[in-house]
């Protein structure tokens, strides 16, 4: 919803253990390119503004990983240490193919739910965010290569160890992945402040992607556009919006109450 500011068996296929906290941040050139080449999944790579052509950067293009140019300051600011004008960050957890849970649950004769996070940048919303969903049963939560929370020790931490057990999928294009899930049977649900059709309204039971969009913004106007319903949380108070994994929570629970 467009808001403002803020004993389980793992996952067969998608098993996401988090790695040790001291690996979370990788410096130095030839440290981050034997990463990348090592496969490593990397949520994004800081390079100093100056730097110019170097084989790290064409190896992250290649690769799709988020590349941001910040001032040294930044980078000193992270380590100390020689770092070189170039700081990877590398996720805690390794991402899943949207193709092979959607298949893998079809399999199974389940009848699909994702969660999709459309630039969800804050840490500890994301983690509360995993937490709920896990509880529910969501199948997979989906994210954009580019604006999203930095899936770290923090996300692990706040979503009480759902992330082992929760696959996460990362795409480059939200957009094509909305087109993609409905060509694959599923309908795509908005949860927005801008319709008057409540969640109690809606029927979740069908195979469904439901997309949150961030506390600022909302979702994006082209995801909006295509979405098959939109839906919103009807509120009495006089705060006219809720937090962010607040909202996730209470429609995904209407979600597992009309699919119980």
């Amino acid at each position: 919803m467009e808001n403002k500011p803020e004993g389980k068996k793992p996952f067969k296929h998608f098993n996401q253990a988090p790695k040790p906290d001291n690996k979370e941040v990788v410096f130095g050139i030839q440290s981050v390119l034997e990463t990348i080449r090592a496969g490593k999944e990397i949520d994004k790579i800081l390079v100093q503004r100056e730097l110019g052509n170097l084989e790290v950067l064409e190896f992250a293009r290649l690769k799709n990983i988020p590349l941001q140019k910040v001032p040294t300051e930044k980078l000193d600011r992270i380590t100390r240490k020689n770092h070189q004008g170039v700081i990877a960050f590398v996720s805690a957890i390794n991402y899943a193919k949207i193709e092979n849970v959607v298949a893998d649950t079809y399999e199974k004769g389940q009848v699909p739910l994702l969660l999709i996070l459309d630039r969800i940048t804050d840490v500890r919303n994301f983690g509360a965010i995993a937490r709920t969903a896990e509880c529910v049963g969501v199948h997979a939560i989906v994210i954009p290569t580019k604006g999203a929370a930095q899936i770290n020790s923090d996300a692990m931490k706040t979503s009480s160890g759902a992330l082992n057990f929760l696959p996460v999928c990362r795409e480059e294009s939200l957009f094509q992945t909305v087109k993609y899930l409905q060509n694959s049977g599923f309908q795509v649900i908005g949860c927005t402040e801008k319709v008057s059709k409540t969640i109690y309204e809606v029927d979740f039971k069908d195979p469904t992607a439901i997309v949150m969009g961030s506390e600022e913004d909302g979702i994006s106007d082209d995801i909006l556009r295509i979405c098959d319903n939109l839906t919103t949380i009807p509120m009495t108070g006089r705060v006219g919006s809720l937090n962010v994994s607040v909202a996730t929570g209470v429609i995904l629970f209407e979600t597992l109450r009309q699919r119980s």
